[in-house]
């Protein structure tokens, strides 16, 4: 037998199929469709006719296909949604395509009108502080203190993001219900006002405006509302609390300012900082000074507001200790970035900028010096000396060249009303050394002097030329970024290399000639009254003289960071100088006259005896 036949034998032998015959396949025959075509579409053409075929009871898959179509479970009746049901359904889905829509001509419009709303709320908000400024009258008060509330809402309405308004609108209302019961607390004890604003200094939150980043002192709004709230009751209930101008002679250029930069929003290049320029500084602030003018005169209220003050101080200098330590900051990336490639390493302890906090341990340091040097308590200047000592180590870490310079010119003020013309000398010696260290510096000998400050000499040599092409109103409050940006070809929405650093330039900027004389006039007015007649030999002069030395160093501060109408510190003292300028005046009157000045009744003879009183005239 052959190969063939043995294979063919053997192939044979394998045993069919049990269960019978096994059907034949049938040959499908050609779809005409397939000829002439490429592959893709042969296989296409090919599974469309096979869908189309009719299901085959003699193969097995498809009658175990149809026997488990026929044992599925039917499937239970659905209730039919109601009428209401439906209609809610409606609504939702007509919600979602609007939301969904693209902005159209209507969302502009809205928008726009949004936009020019805001651009009222700035006068409206800053004409009422000019009223409750300068009226006397209670329904005038009244009437600028209720515009001041509603431009405030309508500024935050517009810069309140879009899909969460309600929520925001809640939130508003539980802060409301907070500081109506912080207004009680101010009615029974009106100086908690100024102890819980200078605990909410340093409280800098980071919060995003649409589009923007801003650092705000959120719980200090909170603070301004209970002001606002206990001011209304006041002059609703109290007709005699009613007083005119309780800033004194700050009242009209304060008042002035205020309602030019309210103004200056209705043509500002950036409305929405503009906007949360004047919402969230300008506007609560200046209410704030109002309120702090209207306290009671109280020795011991004012001697914790040092106690508090200090103690911070202390707190926050330690604190920048340990982190200068351990090289753990945990709050401004920034900060970490700049330690990681600088030479130094700068400490922020609780604030968020490591100038503003060296402007705070200036500010204890400078009040502490006052009271050591003009004539305090034992055991008063002995504490003070040690809050100095421990605020300057804290001011050494933070590296802040901005302060170092304020606490120079805070030191000198200090020193002259202490030592008089003696004192030129040591300034000179002062300012010398510091010139000296400044120019020994490596930033300096081997950088241009842009690059020494920082960058700040460009900004200032731009800020400038921006004021110098708009030079009576200036390019509106918030607008400086913008300008610059366009000036200098910086892309992107908001430039963070054209930030400010420069008070004064920036309201020349910004406000103009018009708004660069009221400042001037604000600043030249708070120091004539802090300053003029300051006797620190008394507790109102040295508290007058604590005043006028805070306020010129963060004057000078501002020369180097743009943080002057960002401090509520500052506007603390253009509300407690005129305070304090009152309690001076009344020290003055009610000092004891000495006694060689008393002019002694003239005494006339007695009569002689046995004259008559015709003789004795």
């Amino acid at each position: 037998m052959g190969a063939r036949e043995r294979h063919a034998d053997q192939a044979g032998s394998v045993p069919s199929a049990a269960g019978g015959h096994r059907p034949s396949r049938k040959s499908r025959p050609a779809d005409p469709r397939l000829h002439g075509q490429g592959p893709v579409r042969r296989a296409r053409a090919a599974c469309d006719s096979g869908a189309r075929r009719r299901p085959d009871l003699r193969s097995r898959h498809d009658r175990l296909a149809l026997l488990l179509l026929a044992n599925r479970r039917a499937p239970w009746p659905r209730a039919q949604p109601t009428a209401r049901a439906r209609r809610r359904r409606a609504r939702a889905v007509q919600a979602r395509r609007l939301r969904a829509r693209p902005p159209g001509r209507s969302a502009g419009r809205g928008l726009a009108m949004t936009a020019e709303l805001a651009r009222a709320a700035g006068p409206v908000a800053a004409g009422g502080i000019a009223l409750l400024l300068l009226t006397s009258r209670r329904e005038l008060r009244l009437a600028g203190l209720a515009a001041w509330g509603a431009g405030c809402v309508m500024l935050a309405y517009y810069l309140a993001p879009h899909g969460h308004r309600p929520v925001l609108a809640g939130v508003a209302l539980a802060g409301l219900i907070l500081a109506a019961g912080g207004a009680a607390l101010l009615q029974r004890w009106p100086w908690l006002l100024a102890l819980a604003t200078l605990a909410c200094v340093p409280a800098r939150i980071p919060v995003k405006v649409g589009s923007t980043d801003a650092n705000l002192l959120v719980p200090i709004y909170g603070v301004v509302a209970a002001a606002a709230l206990a001011l209304a009751w006041q002059l609703l209930r109290d007709p005699g609390s009613v007083r005119n101008r309780e800033l004194g002679p700050l009242s009209l250029p304060l008042a002035a300012f205020v309602l030019w930069s309210g103004l200056s929003l209705t043509w500002s290049q950036d409305l929405r900082q503009g906007a949360i320029e004047l919402l969230a500084f300008y506007l609560p602030f200046a209410l704030l000074a109002v309120v702090l003018a209207r306290l009671p005169w109280r020795r011991e209220w004012l001697g914790a507001l040092w106690v508090q003050l200090s103690a911070m101080a202390v707190a926050f200098a330690i604190f920048g200790l340990y982190q200068y330590e351990t090289r753990d900051i945990f709050w401004n990336p920034k900060v970490r970035v700049g330690n990681a490639y600088a030479p130094f390493y700068r400490v922020n302890s609780a604030f968020w900028d490591p100038s503003i906090y060296g402007r705070f341990l200036v500010v204890a340091i400078l009040a502490s010096l006052v009271l050591v040097l003009h004539g305090a308590a034992r055991r008063i200047a002995f504490a003070a000396t040690a809050v100095v000592v421990v605020a300057w180590i804290g001011l050494v870490l933070s590296f802040s060249q901005s302060s170092f310079v304020a606490l120079v010119v805070g030191v000198g003020v200090v020193a002259w009303f202490a030592w008089g013309r003696r004192t030129l000398a040591l300034l000179g010696v002062i300012a010398a050394v510091v010139l000296v260290a400044g120019l020994a510096m490596p930033s300096v000998r081997h950088h241009s002097l842009n690059s020494a400050s920082g960058g700040r000499f460009k900004l200032v040599k731009n800020g400038v030329a921006i004021a110098a092409h708009h030079p009576v109103q200036g390019i509106g409050i918030g607008g400086f970024k913008q300008a610059y940006a366009t000036r200098t070809g910086l892309k992107g929405k908001e430039p963070k290399a054209a930030a400010s650093h420069d008070t004064p330039v920036t309201i020349a900027a910004e406000n103009g000639i018009v708004g660069l004389a009221l400042f001037g006039w604000l600043l030249l007015t708070a120091f004539m009254l802090a300053f003029r007649r300051v006797a620190p030999a008394t507790f109102a002069g040295r508290v007058s003289l604590i005043l006028g030395v805070v306020l010129a160093a963060i004057g000078v501060h501002s020369l180097f960071y743009n943080a002057f109408f960002e401090d509520p510190m500052a506007w603390s003292v253009f509300g407690l100088a005129p305070l304090a300028a009152a309690a001076l005046a009344r020290e003055r009157v009610s000092e004891p006259v000495p006694k060689a000045s008393v002019q002694q009744p003239a005494v006339v003879a007695a009569p002689q005896a046995g004259r008559s009183r015709a003789e004795a005239r």
